[in-house]
């Protein structure tokens, strides 16, 4: 099977000309999703013959005939292929260019729809961008909590009656100058049982993990040997660190202004997807498609169903 095509860089003319209608959009995603083969479905077939809809196939033993955008996340789609691909390009670009990305409300007004329509279409990209866990952070690690939220008169530090919502994120330090990639989680409150499944997904059992002396990463202490607590002395100790979270709290008030708590995870994960990817824009739009085609098969694995909207 030959290599397929992939679109490379983030020149909109170029995207333009490669492509120009939904039958060049149908092509794509069937490449990517039957890369490896066909293989039916309904009774594990491998033969197929062409189906009834551009680039589908049918399987010849059951007849069950199976569209590109079946099981995907173009799949029941409020507008055509074309457009969603418009607009995944728009986000991937933005998201790759320019610090502050692009609201539903701004995709809404180039694209003639309704701000719902394309909120939730956002929302399923951003489930595309959620990390796969397979690259823990390495080296040196700096760890910090903080809050998103507005100021709360009384209610300072770790407090568990705050309303702001906490995060814990993780920064890779490298060795020659500079910082690496980055995650950043939701938590429910600063205890070790709430940072052990961040540590366990994203950071390496090897590296060297930083953190300020709150108490909450002491039972961690056993898994992650290397693990060392300073003083942060409001973050002087950790200046790349708190930088990163100053730019993530700065965007979400620059471009989304209101972010809710169930969906604040969503946010940080297109956040970071962006940042983690900021060296190789050539391929961004093309790996949020082949996560977008192959989300269902994603979900299947994890065993656990996560809601697209």
């Amino acid at each position: 099977m030959k290599e397929r095509d992939r679109f490379m860089g983030v020149n909109s003319i170029r995207f333009y000309e490669r492509f120009p209608n939904e039958d060049v959009c149908y092509q794509y995603i069937a490449e990517i999703k039957w890369a490896s083969g066909f293989v039916c479905k309904k009774c594990g077939h491998t033969n197929y013959c062409v189906g009834r809809k551009p680039y589908s196939r049918r399987c010849t033993r059951c007849k069950y005939d199976e569209s590109p955008t079946a099981g995907t996340m173009f799949d029941k789609c409020k507008f055509s292929l074309h457009l969603a691909f418009h607009l995944a390009f728009h986000l991937a670009f933005k998201i790759s260019t320019k610090k502050k990305g692009m609201s539903s409300l701004e995709l809404s007004h180039e694209f003639d729809l309704k701000q719902i329509t394309c909120w939730e279409f956002k929302w399923k990209i951003q489930q595309a961008m959620r990390s796969s866990k397979q690259h823990p952070l390495c080296g040196t690690v700096h760890v910090d909590e903080f809050y998103i939220g507005e100021y709360e008169e009384s209610k300072i530090g770790r407090s568990l009656e705050s309303k702001k919502r906490l995060v814990v994120v993780a920064l890779e330090i490298l060795e020659k100058g500079g910082v690496g990639r980055a995650y950043a989680q939701v938590i429910s409150n600063a205890s070790g049982e709430e940072f052990k499944p961040f540590f366990k997904d994203y950071i390496s059992t090897e590296a060297h993990v930083i953190t300020d002396i709150w108490k909450g990463y002491l039972p961690l202490k056993s898994e992650y040997p290397f693990l060392e607590q300073i003083p942060s002395e409001k973050g002087a100790n950790f200046p790349e660190l708190h930088v990163h979270i100053m730019n993530i709290q700065g965007w979400l008030r620059g471009i989304h202004h209101h972010c809710s708590k169930e969906h604040l995870q969503g946010y940080l994960d297109e956040y970071h997807y962006r940042y983690n990817r900021r060296n190789h824009m050539d391929t961004i739009f093309d790996n949020l498609i082949c996560r977008m085609v192959k989300y269902d098969t994603v979900r299947r694995n994890h065993h656990k169903r996560i809601s697209a909207l």
